[in-house]
C-alpha cells in the first residue's frame, strides 16, 4: 500500500512540528510538501492526496479554493474562523471531503461525547461552566474546544428545557447561557473542564493534554480517513471516530 501523500500547511508552528514528528513514525504517511503562511500553496499541492492545515484562519479561503479546484481532501485544524471563513469551508465541502474539528485528540472527542451524554442525563437543573487553560502564546480565547463544548451544552440544554416544558436557569443567567473561563499562562498544551453544579453534588469532566503528539496523531488519523474515497461533505472528528451514530 502506498503511503498517504500529505501537504502540510503551517509546518513551522507548534502543531505543524508535532505532525512532522508523528509522520516520521508512521510508514503509511509521507509529508510530500510543506507550506507556511504567505507561501504559495498551489505549486505544492500537485503531488498530494490530502491537505492538512494548521496555519491560520486567514489562510482558509485560499486553501479551500485550491483544494476545490484540484479535488483534494482537506483536514482543517485552525480555529477562530469568521462567518465568511466558515462559509468558505462549507462551500468547499460541497465539492470535496473536508474534516473540520476544533480538536483532533481522541480523548477530547471522548469528552465531547461524555459532555453530551451527561447534559442529557442531568437535565436542566444543573448550572453549567467551562474552564479552559492554554499556553501564554495562544491567540484565541475562548479556545475552539471550549466553544464546541459550549455548543454541545446549549443544544442539550434547549432540548432538556423543551422536554420539561419550562425555561431552566443557569445560576442567575437566562436559560441557554453559560460561563466560559479562559486562562492563559506558561506552556500548558490544553486543559478543559466541564462543570455540572447541582444542589448537593457536582460533576466535573476534564481532559488534560500534556503533549501535542495526541493532536498530531488524531490529525493524521483524520487525513487517512477523509482521503479514502470519502464522498464530498463536511465531517467532524466524531465522524472519523464513528461517534456520530451514538449521539
Amino acid at each position: 500500500m502506498k503511503p498517504l501523500r500529505v501537504l502540510l500547511v503551517g509546518s513551522t508552528g507548534r502543531m505543524g512540528q508535532a505532525i512532522l514528528e508523528a509522520a516520521k513514525l508512521d510508514p503509511q504517511t509521507d509529508i510530500v510538501a510543506m507550506c507556511d503562511q504567505g507561501d504559495p500553496i498551489e505549486p505544492a499541492v500537485s503531488h498530494a492526496d490530502v491537505v492538512i492545515d494548521f496555519s491560520h484562519a486567514s489562510a482558509i479561503a485560499d486553501i479551500c479554493r485550491i483544494v476545490s479546484a484540484r479535488k483534494i481532501s482537506l483536514v482543517v485544524g485552525t480555529t477562530g474562523h469568521s462567518d465568511e471563513q466558515r462559509d468558505a469551508i462549507e462551500q468547499c465541502a460541497k465539492s470535496v471531503s473536508v474534516v473540520l474539528s476544533s480538536n483532533y485528540s481522541v480523548g477530547v472527542n471522548a469528552l465531547f461525547w461524555l459532555t453530551r451524554r451527561a447534559a442529557r442525563l442531568l437535565g436542566p437543573d444543573f448550572d453549567l461552566e467551562i474552564v479552559e487553560m492554554h499556553h501564554r502564546m495562544k491567540k484565541d480565547a475562548p479556545s475552539g474546544t471550549a466553544k464546541t463544548l459550549a455548543e454541545i451544552l446549549r443544544s442539550e440544554r434547549n432540548v432538556a428545557e423543551m422536554r420539561h416544558g419550562r425555561e431552566g436557569m443557569i445560576g442567575e443567567r437566562k436559560a441557554g447561557e453559560l460561563g466560559i473561563h479562559s486562562i492563559r499562562g506558561g506552556d500548558v498544551v490544553g486543559d478543559h473542564t466541564v462543570i455540572f453544579a447541582g444542589e448537593g453534588e457536582r460533576l466535573e469532566l476534564s481532559h488534560r493534554a500534556t503533549s501535542r503528539a495526541t493532536f498530531a496523531k488524531g490529525a493524521l488519523l483524520a487525513a487517512h480517513w477523509v482521503a479514502k474515497d470519502r464522498p464530498a461533505g463536511l465531517y467532524s472528528m466524531e465522524d472519523v471516530l464513528e461517534l456520530s451514530g451514538t449521539k
